[in-house]
C-alpha cells in the first residue's frame, strides 16, 4: 500500500488523520496552514534536523497508532520523512503536492498562529 496520497478537503478536515506540517515557521507565516494542522518543523532553514525531538512530538499526538498525514511545501520533504517514519512503524501518509498543490486546487489555508 502506497504512503503517497493526494489530499482533498474532506481528508484534511474529517479529523481521522492528524495533519502535521513539517515546514518552517517562516513558511507557515508566508502561506498559512491547513486548518487544525499541527506545525512541527522537521528540517530547519539550514537543512538540519533532530529526529528524536521530532518523533517525541509525533508520539505526543498518538504515536504509531495514530494516522499521520505529513505536508510540506510541495511534497518533497515529506516524501523523505514519511518513508523514514514508515520504516520506524508509524502509520504515515505523504500528502502529495503539499501546500502549493492544495492552493492550486483552491483550498483555503488559515493564518498560522503560535
Amino acid at each position: 500500500m502506497s504512503i503517497n496520497v493526494r489530499p482533498d478537503a474532506q481528508m484534511l478536515e474529517d479529523g481521522k488523520m492528524v495533519i502535521v506540517d513539517i515546514r518552517t515557521k517562516n513558511e507557515w507565516l508566508q502561506t498559512g496552514v491547513v486548518k487544525n494542522a499541527k506545525c512541527i518543523t522537521f528540517f530547519d532553514e539550514r537543512g538540519s534536523y533532530n529526529v528524536d525531538e521530532f518523533l517525541k512530538q509525533i508520539d505526543a499526538l498518538g504515536g504509531k497508532e495514530q494516522e499521520i498525514g505529513l505536508i510540506c511545501r510541495t511534497g518533497s520533504r515529506t516524501s523523505q520523512v514519511a518513508n523514514f517514519m514508515k520504516s520506524e512503524g508509524y502509520n504515515v501518509k505523504n500528502l502529495v503536492g503539499g501546500v502549493m498543490g492544495l492552493m492550486q486546487q483552491g483550498y483555503q489555508l488559515v493564518p498560522y498562529k503560535e
